[in-house]
């Protein structure tokens, strides 16, 4: 696909813009299901895709939770990978200029923490990076103890991580919150309060299964994130609260696997949507998404994606 606003072919607009950062459409890998880019460029050209979120990163490198830790679900899939990394350090250093060599759209770097501290530091180290566009501040994940999901889950522990943030960054800041709380909406509010520039959701459920003939969990860690088709109602219900109470941009994300789910989560309130879980039962599935919107556009006559952005009618 070309870095053209409008596919020539089908002449519809596929563009979207997040805080000033104009992506070619809105079809985006999620943090942790698509590494760092590369190793997909071997498969087919990653510039067709609107931006990628990286792996998640910290300030010291981590190996992360004991195997096993991953199991497919029906309709979905349990992670508890634990933010295996490089490092802030060696992801400036090699991964980027890495990803820079094959990809060419804005770059979205997920940064997550144990500290506030850890937090800034990462995320003013990544903040210098030309190639990096957007920072997605991480306080979501529940696969690691002691810092992620910790500082997602309260309206006060949000405001001070993002405010913290903010004050050491120049780019738009994208906090990226969980599903395990009591009120979203609430912990939007702080976020874009404490100057978040969006709002990235949903992250994972927490999850577990066990296998009855070991009786043991399928994973080491006991519980982990739950991602997969089986989300995507609880992700449109969130991103369509979360979009109606904030006035920043929100980025979708959960249980995406098509171009009809892209079009819904957009009607919800998404500007833009990240695609996790589905990457990792099909390696194509982004640029069979992006393929398909146009034909899937046409048919629901939508001109411009941008134009249905919050779209969805009231009874």
């Amino acid at each position: 696909m070309e870095n053209n606003p409008v596919n020539n072919a089908s002449g519809v607009d596929l563009s979207v813009t997040l805080s000033g950062v104009r992506l070619q459409n809105p079809v985006i890998p999620a943090s942790g299901c698509f590494g760092y880019g590369y190793g997909m460029a071997e498969y087919y050209d990653i510039d067709c895709l609107g931006s990628i979120s990286f792996k998640g990163t910290t300030r010291d490198p981590r190996f992360g939770n004991p195997l096993p830790r991953a199991a497919e679900c029906p309709a979905g899939m349990i992670n508890s990978v634990g933010l295996q990394n490089p490092g802030i350090d060696k992801v400036i250093a090699e991964e980027l200029p890495k990803m820079r060599g094959c990809f060419h759209q804005p770059i979205i770097a997920n940064i997550s923490g144990f500290s506030i501290d850890e937090y800034v530091e990462c995320c003013a180290k990544i903040d210098s990076q030309e190639q990096v566009e957007i920072i997605e501040l991480n306080v979501s994940c529940p696969n690691v103890h002691g810092g992620g999901m910790s500082f997602g889950t309260q309206c006060e522990s949000v405001a001070e991580v993002t405010r913290a943030v903010k004050a050491v960054t120049t780019k738009p800041l994208y906090v990226k919150l969980s599903p395990n709380v009591t009120d979203i909406v609430a912990i939007a509010r702080s976020a874009e309060e404490a100057g978040a520039d969006g709002i990235c959701l949903i992250n994972t459920l927490l999850g577990m299964r066990i296998d009855v003939k070991t009786r043991r969990p399928v994973i080491a860690n006991v519980m982990g994130g739950f991602s997969g088709d089986a989300i995507f109602p609880v992700a449109v219900r969130m991103v369509y609260q979360v979009a109606r109470a904030c006035s920043v941009p929100v980025m979708g994300c959960g249980g995406v696997s098509s171009a009809r789910d892209v079009i819904e989560m957009m009607m919800a309130g998404a500007t833009a949507v990240q695609v996790g879980a589905a990457n990792l039962r099909d390696p194509y599935a982004c640029p069979k998404i992006i393929a398909d919107l146009p034909a899937e556009m046409k048919r629901l006559g939508i001109d411009r994606l941008a134009d249905i952005v919050g779209a969805v009618n009231s009874y």
